[in-house]
């Protein structure tokens, strides 16, 4: 059964466009990394007035925040870490979020 997960990530001011240019490149080993996980159907919006990333995903093993001890995973948070708000090792700083409402 798949589960569905929601998190929010923080960039730092002005960097909306940066983001998206990086994301719109990722990397394929690092999406094959997902896919091999169980991750799927993984959307991130972009919340203007506080710079907010709103993240969702389906998974059916571990989420991505939990692929943190893998190379390509640590690569790509040093690589995104001069644009949003980063934990000491270069983890984005993530918040689980709740689910309080679902409509299938």
């Amino acid at each position: 059964m798949m589960e569905k997960i929601a998190f929010k990530m923080k960039l730092k001011p002005g960097k909306r466009a940066e983001y998206e240019i990086r994301h719109a490149a990722i990397w394929p080993e690092l999406v094959a990394l997902l896919k091999e996980n169980g991750i799927a159907d993984y959307t991130i919006f972009f919340d203007e007035e506080s710079d907010s990333l709103f993240a969702v995903q389906r998974l059916n093993g571990n989420s991505s925040q939990e692929l943190g001890q893998t190379e390509v995973v640590q690569r790509w948070w040093k690589y995104m870490a001069d644009i949003m708000e980063t934990n000491d090792d270069y983890s984005p700083v993530s918040v689980p979020l709740s689910t309080v409402f679902h409509l299938d």
